[in-house]
């Protein structure tokens, strides 16, 4: 009886929680993937790139920089070029500053130096081994002029080697000048020798990257099929934004196949590319902020409407995948 009785009331109980219609939460696993955060990449790698670049045909200042991750204006500066456009082929170009290509020697003036050995036939007639010789009437003044005669002839030659001696000084002293020069073409070398093999510090705090717009992602990087970086279709005129703050380095149509183009510089290892773009916001040498908006969708020199968009790691194309959160068309 005593069990029938603890029976009805657990049943009791039962009955009371399932007439509430409530129940215990249940979590669930999200079917969709989580966003990739942004991604923060230390700019240090090994420094790929020659010292000097020699143009070949149907290079331009703008491609040639672009592929090497430089500035333009910079490089132009550097090699003391006023016309961007005005290159030629078998040109040297140099790509980093306190390195020189081979340049014609220097001509030798044509100025005879004297050395202490070989003074000049000029000076040495001056000096006189014999005191001068002069007649005069016996007299106390003509004793003294004669005096005064030879005191000049003695010591007129000792001023004359004074100042040979003087003159040929410094012409002695090619060799120590010499070394003064070689001293900074000694340093400069161990600049760009320490450049070519250590890695790249950019001085900045690690970049983060965020997308340049959305999309679908309609082609993907992939050396093998030459592809330098990745397509976003979108809509005329649909927003573009920086990707990454830097300053701009190129804005215009002069690099065949990309259009309207931006190229932002972000540090010395980075800079990221943005194109076929149907209007350009920003003029080259402005600093720009992460997520400020740049340009806006379009369809130049392709044949729809999308964002290529590139990110070059010394100028050198790698995966933008790398560093965005990109689903896989």
């Amino acid at each position: 009886m005593k069990f029938i009785f603890i029976g009805l009331i657990a049943a009791t109980l039962l009955a009371g929680c399932a007439s509430n219609g409530k129940h215990a939460p249940v979590e669930r696993a999200s079917t969709k993937p989580a966003a990739k955060a942004p991604v923060a990449v230390k700019s240090n790698d090994k420094d790929w790139r020659p010292k000097v670049h020699t143009v070949q045909k149907g290079d331009t200042m703008y491609a040639i920089a672009f592929n090497y991750g430089l500035d333009y204006h910079e490089l132009a500066q550097l090699n003391n070029i006023q016309d961007v456009n005005h290159i030629q082929v078998g040109q040297q170009l140099n790509l980093f500053p306190g390195v020189a290509p081979l340049r014609p020697p220097v001509a030798v003036e044509s100025r005879p130096i004297q050395s202490a050995a070989s003074p000049a036939p000029a000076v040495v007639s001056l000096v006189k081994d014999q005191p001068k010789v002069v007649k005069y009437a016996y007299s106390e003044a003509a004793l003294a002029k004669a005096e005064a005669v030879q005191t000049e002839s003695v010591e007129r030659p000792a001023l004359v080697v004074a100042k040979v001696e003087n003159k040929v000084k410094p012409e002695g002293k090619t060799k120590p000048e010499a070394k003064a020069d070689a001293k900074p073409e000694a340093k400069a070398e161990v600049v760009q020798d320490s450049r070519s093999d250590t890695t790249v510090d950019s001085g900045e705090d690690a970049l983060e990257w965020s997308m340049p717009t959305q999309g679908k992602l309609v082609a993907s990087f992939s050396e093998a099929d030459n592809r330098k970086g990745v397509d976003i279709a979108g809509k005329l005129g649909q927003p573009i934004f920086a990707s990454a703050p830097g300053k701009v380095v190129y804005s215009g149509s002069g690099l065949r196949g990309y259009g309207k183009l931006l190229i932002i510089k972000h540090n010395k290892t980075y800079l990221s590319a943005y194109a076929h773009n149907d209007q350009l916001l920003v003029k080259e040498g402005e600093t720009v902020t992460r997520g400020q908006k740049i340009a806006e969708m379009g369809n130049t020199d392709t044949d729809q409407v999308q964002l290529h968009f590139e990110v070059r790691r010394l100028g050198k194309p790698v995966d933008p995948a790398n560093f965005l959160a990109l689903n896989k068309p």
